[in-house]
């Protein structure tokens, strides 16, 4: 194929292998189906390749080609194993991509079969689309990124964007309800992925305001469509010239529905921006507070930092960057624009020129760009929410964890800095950092760990993320070969000094083993579990390796997150909250081990686990190497027992395990 187009020959070749398996004897049909299958296979990389294969698909039926394969009866399929089969790659997944497209053939009646199979098959794609929308909407989650060639996504990609065009969604409707709120949930920086769910359901089901089932979707819809009265049936051009005919009071009650809207999902109207902007250019600075939907801190600050704020919202706000209003809220909630440094930073920002690359990568990351807002308007925007929602940030379709926590650690901890490093990268295309006295510079720096940036990132990380990716490559080169994991040294490096000065790790680089977990998990315990560190908190966010795990609990790879508070949870269990920059806090790790984002007393952007179940995923954290040993005795040996039988059981088969003692 070229282009995306298949080729006459392409074509014609195909026709010649299925006379070929037509008319092959039992002793060579099988040898002959996987001939199919590999051409097939080829064709899957683009919608029309998928168009190909499905005006094919009822001759391959009737042809016997999955006869003798599980998928033979299409009424014993279960939507649920669609995900796991598309991952086990190439026959297994070309056989199940043929078997959603027979699917679909049987729902619109191109194979011929009762009413009753028809309605079967509409509610088998309903179901398996809602449980894969991380292949509608091209957003891998890390098991499928570690397991599937670029390939076999691409594959899978073209297939779900082909099939959600054909399907209706009516029956899936509390799914995606659900779907939505743990997604918002979360409070991504991001929101694409809610958007698209909420203009699919808006495109393909016809919601009726009566059924208590339908309200939750129609709310959400509201929240970007017509979160207000006075914003039905009219554009955001004509809601502008709206206002302007409005009294004080109607004023008052469009602020008050357009902050609530605002706050129930983390979603932000364009209808929003306009009325934001109207109330500062007609000096409603009141209702300005009150459009925000801020709570009684960021009110104070708002009143403080007044002409600055509205400053900020009359140059970057617009219509077409209007989810940052949320970002800007959370950041005078929060006090992060009461620091003068932040202040003086985001003031500069509105000074700079952008270097032409950055232009470039900011553009390629904004879904339906218009041209009326700037780059650099789309670049302090993201920083606002970013400042506003810290654990919102994520790494898209990018192995780089440690960069995506890196941001989210800055915005927390360090803002200021965040801002000069935005603004250096900005201008210069360039980014240094200092390691162990010397200069590192992304520009004279070699690969990092990103090949081809995935763009679907908000615009501080699209500027950020291929610098820190090869400045974190060049710190972990350069602390390579010292016998430990680089991460003790390049932790401290990258993020700040604030990084505890001690290092634990599970895995020993010289016997290429799990060396003294025992006394390893000790230190762990002792330095975050209230109950045996002497009721002590977590200051800092703790940079934490783990092993990421199928939901088999077999060892995928490695994986950064940041460990945030360890803190009893409303019904009384200890469980440790922490920062899973992936996009999609939720998981299914193996053994019952599924992190929660929703219930468990997490704060937006929070995954938690119990204690034991988080511990039994980890490999290496910081620590106060101070006082490590006088809280090591304190762990009952039960509890320890409980987790290393969690781990061996799990990603510690893939290692050798040696009781050596060490030093702690």
């Amino acid at each position: 194929m070229q282009e995306g187009v298949i080729s006459i020959s392409n074509l014609e070749s195909f026709e010649e292998l299925f006379e070929s398996y037509k008319s092959a004897t039992v002793l060579t049909r099988g040898e002959k189906a996987q001939k199919i299958l590999g051409q097939l296979d080829t064709w899957c990389d683009t919608s029309e390749g998928i168009q190909q294969i499905y005006e094919r698909i009822p001759a391959l039926v009737e042809a016997g080609i999955f006869k003798g394969t599980p998928w033979e009866n299409p009424s014993r399929l279960v939507p649920l194993l669609v995900n796991g089969t598309y991952k086990s790659g190439h026959p297994n997944s070309t056989y199940e991509l043929l078997s959603e497209l027979r699917m679909l053939a049987l729902a619109r009646g191109e194979i011929q079969a009762s009413e009753s199979m028809k309605e079967e098959a509409e509610s088998y794609l309903q179901e398996a689309l809602v449980l894969n929308l991380e292949f509608v909407f091209k957003e891998p989650q890390e098991e499928t990124r570690l397991l599937m060639s670029e390939h076999e996504l691409t594959k899978v990609h073209s297939l779900f964007g082909f099939i959600s065009d054909q399907i209706q969604f009516s029956k899936v409707k509390a799914a995606l309800v659900e779907e939505l709120m743990l997604i918002c949930e979360q409070r991504p920086v991001v929101t694409e992925k809610q958007r698209r769910i909420i203009a699919l359901v808006k495109e393909k089901i016809e919601l009726d305001p009566n059924d208590p089932a339908d309200r939750d979707l129609l709310a959400f819809q509201r929240s970007i469509y017509r979160p207000t009265s006075g914003t039905v049936d009219r554009s955001f051009e004509a809601y502008e010239v709206y206002l302007g005919g409005l009294t004080e009071d109607q004023l008052v009650d469009e602020a008050e529905q357009m902050s609530e809207s605002m706050l129930a999902y983390g979603l932000v109207s364009t209808y929003h921006a306009s009325l934001l902007l109207f109330l500062v250019k007609q000096e409603h600075y009141e209702l300005v507070a009150q459009c925000l939907g801020l709570n009684e801190s960021g009110l104070a600050r708002f009143n403080e930092h007044q002409a600055f704020v509205c400053t900020i919202i009359a140059e970057v706000i617009h219509p077409y960057n209007a989810q940052c209003i949320f970002g800007l809220s959370k950041t005078l909630e929060n006090g992060v624009l009461s620091r003068t440094a932040v202040r003086s930073g985001l003031h500069n920002l509105l000074t700079i020129s952008l270097h032409p690359n950055v232009e470039e990568r900011i553009n390629k990351s904004i879904t339906g760009s218009t041209g009326e807002v700037s780059p650099k308007q789309y670049l302090i925007g993201a920083l606002l929410r970013i400042l506003g929602q810290p654990l919102g940030v994520g790494q898209g379709n990018n192995p780089t964890c440690q960069s995506a926590r890196g941001i989210s650690m800055w915005s927390q901890h360090a803002p200021a800095k965040l801002i000069h490093m935005v603004q250096a990268a900005a201008v210069h295309d360039d980014l240094s950092f200092r390691f162990e006295g010397s200069e590192i510079k992304y520009s004279e720096s070699a690969l990092g760990l990103v090949q081809k940036l995935d763009h679907q990132l908000d615009a501080v990380s699209v500027t950020l993320v291929p610098m820190l990716d090869k400045i974190y490559n060049e710190m972990m080169r350069r602390a390579s070969g010292r016998g430990e994991d680089p991460h003790k040294w390049v932790n401290p490096g990258l993020y700040g000094q604030w990084i505890q000065i001690g290092f634990a790790s599970a895995y020993d680089y010289l016997s290429n083993a799990i060396v003294d977990f025992d006394d390893f998990l000790r230190v762990f315990y002792g330095m975050c579990h209230p109950e045996y560190n002497g009721g002590h908190r977590l200051v800092y966010p703790n940079p934490v390796g783990i092993f990421i795990t199928s939901a088999k609990g077999e060892m995928l790879g490695f994986h950064a997150i940041s460990l945030l508070r360890v803190e009893k949870d409303p019904s009384g269990e200890v469980r440790a909250y922490f920062l899973n920059p992936n996009n999609e806090g939720r998981q299914n790790w193996g053994q019952g081990i599924t992190p929660s984002v929703y219930g468990n007393g997490e704060i937006h952007g929070e995954s938690s686990l119990p204690i034991h179940q988080f511990a039994a995923r980890i490999y290496a954290f910081h620590y106060n190497n101070l006082d490590a040993a006088s809280k090591m005795d304190k762990i009952p040996q039960t509890e320890i027992d409980t987790v290393k039988e969690l781990a061996k059981q799990s990603w510690g088969k893939s290692y050798t395990w040696l009781e050596i003692k060490k030093q702690w």
